[in-house]
């Protein structure tokens, strides 16, 4: 197992991300006994990182996971968990919970983060989070009345927290002001892989952390699994140039030649990916010119992008003054992975948002690329309706 240095630490270069773990049957509950065997030898391969967050898998993640760290040494392995603000919403001085948590009781701060210590079986959490800072989230997270920031800091003072920092799924734009205004945290997580280096402009994001001086932990460094099972073109121009290393392998290979991330968590399901991944980084090494273009062949053959370069000049000509590069990367990753989080970024624009568009076409005749942008609006919004019928 590799290591890298984090101020004082010494973390693995593959964290376990405990968002997957087995479960019994499809959609069942953890399976706990074949959980805390994977967690076991994590630990023997070398893994000393391990993340989970407040309700994954239906809140038993936390549970499962620190009954299973208890019996190890508390010294030997880091365990992180996340606040879910991204989850909650602030009603006068109440805050409530919704979305995906919606109906659960009401708990402050507070008392989520005693929950958690508790869950976890721990007197502190080596790195603790605000989970998935996006538009919908940053009023929360940086309202002064609420003091959620405050109050962390507050318990890292007290030694609760070792380490704090956030998740993200927001623009690069709005982690840059998050950081600017609290120059507190330690480290970001950002889904970072070599398809959403440009479809979820994590390129973007991974920059703007980089230019704070803090290093990036990585999450869905094979998103979700998509990248190991990716159309028949794809595979043929990975391995067209190097049939000999896996899917998940060229993912993390990749990964391997971005310096400031620091940390790899993969959400492993069976223990035949956790043997996979241990002997995938005992030794990794960066792609060569070669490969590089390889991915790039593969990223063609998954995605059509709207080539959006982000000039601007339709911004500048647009009667109802919408941000339509910001817009168009929206489209992009909603068109290949509806995912809740760019579901959420879509919503925070409010009037801003692609229905806005007026359908003047004076966008489109100053567009360097030639994109029809009114057409793309269009079907943005046939696409939040369809996606706005399943929430």
């Amino acid at each position: 197992m590799k290591y890298r240095k984090f101020q004082e630490l010494s973390l693995s270069r593959l964290g376990l991300g405990c968002m997957r773990l087995p479960t019994v049957g499809e959609n069942g509950p953890i399976d706990k006994e074949l959980a805390e065997a994977m967690i076991d030898r994590a630990i023997a391969g070398g893994i000393n990182y391990f993340d989970t967050a407040y309700r994954y898998q239906n809140g038993e993640s936390e549970l499962v996971t620190g009954a299973a760290l208890k019996k190890h040494p508390r010294d030997s392995f880091y365990l992180a968990t996340k606040f879910p603000g991204h989850q909650m919403q602030k009603e006068g001085d109440r805050i409530r919970f919704v979305g995906y948590l919606a109906g659960l009781p009401e708990k402050t701060p507070q008392e989520v983060f005693e929950d958690q210590l508790q869950k976890c079986q721990v007197d502190y959490f080596d790195f603790y989070l605000l989970h998935n800072l996006n538009e919908v989230s940053y009023p929360l997270y940086s309202d002064p009345e609420l003091g959620i920031i405050d109050y962390f800091l507050s318990e890292k003072k007290a030694g609760r927290i070792k380490h704090l920092g956030f998740s993200a799924h927001g623009p690069a734009d709005l982690i840059d002001r998050f950081l600017t205004e609290f120059p507190v945290f330690e480290f970001v997580q950002i889904q970072l892989n070599y398809l959403d280096w440009q479809l979820q402009d994590a390129k973007g994001r991974y920059e703007v952390i980089r230019s704070h001086g803090i290093p990036v932990w990585v999450m869905e460094p094979v998103r979700g699994g998509k990248l190991i099972e990716i159309p028949p073109q794809a595979k043929k121009a990975l391995q067209e140039v190097n049939p000999d290393d896996s899917f998940a392998k060229w993912c993390f290979r990749w990964l391997e030649g971005k310096e400031d991330a620091a940390l790899i968590l993969s959400g492993m399901s069976t223990m035949a990916q956790l043997e996979e991944n241990l002997a995938l980084f005992d030794d990794l090494k960066v792609l060569n010119p070669l490969e590089e273009q390889a991915i790039d062949r593969a990223i063609a053959a998954m995605v059509n992008l709207v080539p959006c370069t982000g000039c601007r000049y339709c911004v500048e000509d647009c009667p109802a003054q919408l941000e339509i590069p910001r817009l168009i990367t929206l489209y992009n990753e909603f068109t290949n992975d509806d995912h809740f989080a760019t579901f959420d970024s879509v919503k925070a624009l409010g009037d801003k948002g692609p229905s806005a568009c007026l359908n003047c076409h004076s966008c489109e005749r100053i567009c360097p690329q030639a994109i029809h942008i009114p057409e793309v609006l269009a079907d943005f919004v046939k696409r939040i309706e369809k996606r706005a019928e399943k929430q």
